[in-house]
Protein backbone atom coordinates (compact mmCIF):
# COMPACT_ATOMS: atom_id res chain seq x y z
CA UNK A 1 0.00 0.00 0.00
CA UNK A 2 2.44 2.26 1.04
CA UNK A 3 4.43 1.66 -2.03
CA UNK A 4 1.33 2.67 -4.26
CA UNK A 5 0.96 5.89 -2.52
CA UNK A 6 5.06 6.78 -2.96
CA UNK A 7 4.38 5.89 -7.14
CA UNK A 8 1.35 8.29 -6.99
CA UNK A 9 3.21 10.81 -5.40
CA UNK A 10 6.47 10.37 -7.49
CA UNK A 11 3.60 10.54 -10.82
CA UNK A 12 2.00 13.94 -9.23
CA UNK A 13 5.67 15.41 -8.92
CA UNK A 14 6.41 14.27 -12.23
CA UNK A 15 3.42 15.77 -13.76
CA UNK A 16 4.33 18.93 -12.06
CA UNK A 17 8.11 19.53 -12.94
CA UNK A 18 7.05 19.05 -16.72
CA UNK A 19 4.10 21.83 -16.68
CA UNK A 20 6.70 23.80 -14.62
CA UNK A 21 9.50 23.39 -17.25
CA UNK A 22 7.05 24.02 -19.77
CA UNK A 23 5.71 27.37 -18.07
CA UNK A 24 9.52 28.05 -18.11
CA UNK A 25 10.21 27.85 -21.58
CA UNK A 26 7.20 29.64 -22.30
CA UNK A 27 8.51 32.62 -20.08
CA UNK A 28 12.13 32.10 -21.73
CA UNK A 29 10.71 32.13 -25.45
CA UNK A 30 8.28 35.77 -24.01
CA UNK A 31 11.94 37.08 -22.66
CA UNK A 32 13.93 36.90 -26.14
CA UNK A 33 11.05 36.68 -28.91
CA UNK A 34 8.96 39.19 -27.32
CA UNK A 35 5.45 39.33 -28.14
CA UNK A 36 6.13 36.99 -31.37
CA UNK A 37 7.15 34.45 -28.99
CA UNK A 38 3.21 33.40 -29.74
CA UNK A 39 4.13 31.70 -32.89
CA UNK A 40 5.72 28.90 -30.95
CA UNK A 41 2.63 27.89 -29.68
CA UNK A 42 -0.10 29.04 -31.88
CA UNK A 43 -0.32 27.04 -35.41
CA UNK A 44 -2.26 29.93 -37.13
CA UNK A 45 -1.33 33.22 -35.11
CA UNK A 46 -2.25 35.77 -38.03
CA UNK A 47 -6.12 34.09 -39.45
CA UNK A 48 -8.75 35.30 -37.35
CA UNK A 49 -9.01 32.22 -35.00
CA UNK A 50 -9.85 34.63 -32.19
CA UNK A 51 -12.48 36.18 -33.62
CA UNK A 52 -14.25 32.76 -34.83
CA UNK A 53 -13.58 30.59 -31.47
CA UNK A 54 -16.48 28.95 -30.42
CA UNK A 55 -18.39 29.70 -33.70
CA UNK A 56 -18.20 26.08 -34.61
CA UNK A 57 -21.49 25.38 -33.13
CA UNK A 58 -23.43 27.92 -34.49
CA UNK A 59 -22.48 28.56 -38.18
CA UNK A 60 -23.58 25.71 -40.24
CA UNK A 61 -26.15 24.98 -37.85
CA UNK A 62 -29.51 23.98 -39.84
CA UNK A 63 -31.89 24.20 -36.58
CA UNK A 64 -30.23 27.70 -35.34
CA UNK A 65 -30.59 28.96 -38.71
CA UNK A 66 -34.27 28.20 -39.26
CA UNK A 67 -35.31 29.49 -36.01
CA UNK A 68 -33.50 33.05 -36.53
CA UNK A 69 -35.08 32.99 -39.83
CA UNK A 70 -38.95 32.43 -38.00
CA UNK A 71 -37.85 34.75 -35.13
CA UNK A 72 -37.80 37.80 -37.84
CA UNK A 73 -40.40 36.28 -40.26
CA UNK A 74 -43.84 38.45 -40.63
CA UNK A 75 -45.47 35.28 -38.76
CA UNK A 76 -48.11 36.06 -36.27
CA UNK A 77 -46.26 34.22 -33.41
CA UNK A 78 -42.77 35.49 -34.03
CA UNK A 79 -43.88 39.46 -33.72
CA UNK A 80 -45.54 38.46 -30.39
CA UNK A 81 -42.05 36.63 -29.03
CA UNK A 82 -40.32 40.02 -30.69
CA UNK A 83 -42.61 42.49 -28.88
CA UNK A 84 -42.38 40.09 -25.28
CA UNK A 85 -38.55 40.20 -25.67
CA UNK A 86 -38.75 43.87 -26.01
CA UNK A 87 -34.70 45.02 -25.64
CA UNK A 88 -33.58 41.08 -25.03
CA UNK A 89 -31.48 40.21 -28.05
CA UNK A 90 -32.93 37.77 -30.50
CA UNK A 91 -30.00 36.07 -31.61
CA UNK A 92 -29.31 34.85 -28.02
CA UNK A 93 -32.59 34.12 -27.46
CA UNK A 94 -32.02 31.69 -30.62
CA UNK A 95 -29.33 30.58 -29.38
CA UNK A 96 -31.21 29.79 -26.38
CA UNK A 97 -34.22 28.38 -27.96
CA UNK A 98 -32.37 26.53 -30.16
CA UNK A 99 -30.16 24.32 -27.29
CA UNK A 100 -33.48 23.77 -25.50
CA UNK A 101 -34.88 22.32 -28.50
CA UNK A 102 -32.21 19.87 -27.99
CA UNK A 103 -34.26 18.25 -24.93
CA UNK A 104 -35.84 15.08 -25.83
CA UNK A 105 -38.62 14.85 -23.41
CA UNK A 106 -41.42 17.41 -24.50
CA UNK A 107 -42.47 18.26 -21.15
CA UNK A 108 -38.63 19.52 -20.31
CA UNK A 109 -38.94 20.91 -24.01
CA UNK A 110 -41.86 23.25 -22.81
CA UNK A 111 -40.03 24.31 -19.61
CA UNK A 112 -37.38 25.74 -21.11
CA UNK A 113 -39.02 27.83 -23.55
CA UNK A 114 -41.26 28.67 -21.00
CA UNK A 115 -37.70 29.76 -18.78
CA UNK A 116 -36.31 31.74 -22.17
CA UNK A 117 -39.53 33.86 -22.64
CA UNK A 118 -39.62 34.59 -18.98
CA UNK A 119 -36.13 35.87 -18.81
CA UNK A 120 -33.97 34.91 -16.15
CA UNK A 121 -34.72 35.73 -12.72
CA UNK A 122 -38.33 35.74 -13.53
CA UNK A 123 -40.65 33.02 -12.01
CA UNK A 124 -43.69 31.96 -14.39
CA UNK A 125 -46.66 32.49 -12.87
CA UNK A 126 -49.53 29.78 -14.25
CA UNK A 127 -51.84 32.74 -14.03
CA UNK A 128 -50.29 34.54 -16.57
CA UNK A 129 -52.40 33.19 -20.03
CA UNK A 130 -50.50 34.90 -22.34
CA UNK A 131 -47.25 33.93 -21.47
CA UNK A 132 -48.36 30.27 -21.36
CA UNK A 133 -50.15 30.65 -24.50
CA UNK A 134 -47.34 32.32 -26.51
CA UNK A 135 -45.18 29.46 -25.25
CA UNK A 136 -47.48 26.99 -26.60
CA UNK A 137 -47.70 29.02 -30.01
CA UNK A 138 -43.96 28.78 -30.30
CA UNK A 139 -43.59 25.08 -29.18
CA UNK A 140 -45.76 24.33 -32.11
CA UNK A 141 -44.55 26.84 -34.48
CA UNK A 142 -41.01 25.33 -34.23
CA UNK A 143 -42.29 21.90 -34.43
CA UNK A 144 -43.45 22.66 -37.89
CA UNK A 145 -40.61 23.97 -39.30
CA UNK A 146 -38.18 21.98 -37.21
Amino acid sequence: MANKRETHCNNQVDTFAEALATARQMQQNWLTYGVDFVNFYVEDVDGDWLETWGHDEILGNSQLDAIKEFLVSHDSVAAKVRQHLGERSLFDFAVNLEESWRISETSDRLSAVKNLLAGEGHSIDTDDIRLLDLVDSLVVKLAEIL
